[in-house]
């Protein structure tokens, strides 16, 4: 079975015996003074899956690794990946605020901030395993760094994004009230005029009803006064609020005797 480290590399036999066909989880191994560290790199958006880096420092504190350069030197440019990474997220946090925008920098920082978490967890076992090495710690405290950049961003826009869905929500609520206000000023003038409207409906219909030459025009100046005031009393018992009932407490009284 092929091995997924360089056959060059003169590792314990464990560790080819440790790793299948796939790098798998990040994590440390270490046996008989080796050290191997298997870290993913920046996870691609919309890909779920995980190219991986292998590093390995022999007994003597000679490093190797995957990818161009010795062991140290990846991981610095692994890290240096991170970190263009976050300053894109940050100047896509600086664009004109919307939901589409935070939506984005939260979907893309989880599986970051799960990513980041996972090699900082590594780096600390392989810390905790070979406290004398300092490129070790050193990239235990960037990778430290870059999990607390990743979870501001995550948080700011997850903060952005609630902000966002509490405006609209204010938004749409301020809405229904102005509708509400609108159809109660709709209703007012129909009350107001409802009645004028019944009355001259009545009076326009092409029957005699022996008041189209009584006092004119003083006649027509009475109904029209008489509907607006019958509108004006509806309007006032539409705006009227319901009076709240007091509370009533039992009064005892004595009987009187009986004569």
């Amino acid at each position: 079975m092929a091995s997924l480290l360089p056959h060059q590399w003169e590792v314990p036999e464990i560790f080819r015996t440790r790793l299948g066909d796939r790098a798998g989880r990040q994590r440390m191994m270490s046996a008989e003074g080796h050290l191997l560290i298997i870290l993913h790199k920046v996870p691609e958006p919309g890909n779920p899956e995980r190219d991986s880096i292998f590093f390995w420092r022999s007994p003597k504190g000679e490093w190797r690794s995957t990818e161009r350069g010795a062991g140290a030197a990846a991981l610095n440019d692994l890290f240096e990946d991170w970190r263009k990474v976050a300053d894109q997220l940050e100047d896509q946090m600086q664009e004109t605020p919307s939901a589409q925008n935070f939506f984005t920098v939260v979907q893309r920082t989880t599986a970051l901030l799960r990513s980041i978490r996972n090699t900082h967890r590594a780096l600390q076992e392989a810390r905790d395993e070979f406290p004398e090495e300092r490129s070790v710690l050193l990239a235990r405290d960037t990778a430290g760094e870059l999990e607390r950049t990743i979870e501001l961003l995550h948080t700011d826009a997850q903060h952005g994004m609630e902000y966002m869905i509490a405006k609209q929500s204010e938004e749409q609520s301020l809405q229904a009230h102005q509708l509400v206000v609108t159809g109660h000023r709709l209703n007012l003038l129909v009350a107001l005029f409802l009645p004028l409207t019944a009355i001259g409906s009545m009076f326009g219909m092409n029957l005699i009803h022996g008041l189209e030459e009584w006092r004119a025009p003083w006649t027509f100046w009475v109904v029209l006064i008489l509907g607006l005031a019958v509108g004006a009393v509806l309007m006032v018992m539409l705006t009227a609020k319901p009076k709240s009932r007091p509370a009533t407490t039992a009064v005892t009284q004595k009987t009187r005797t009986k004569k």
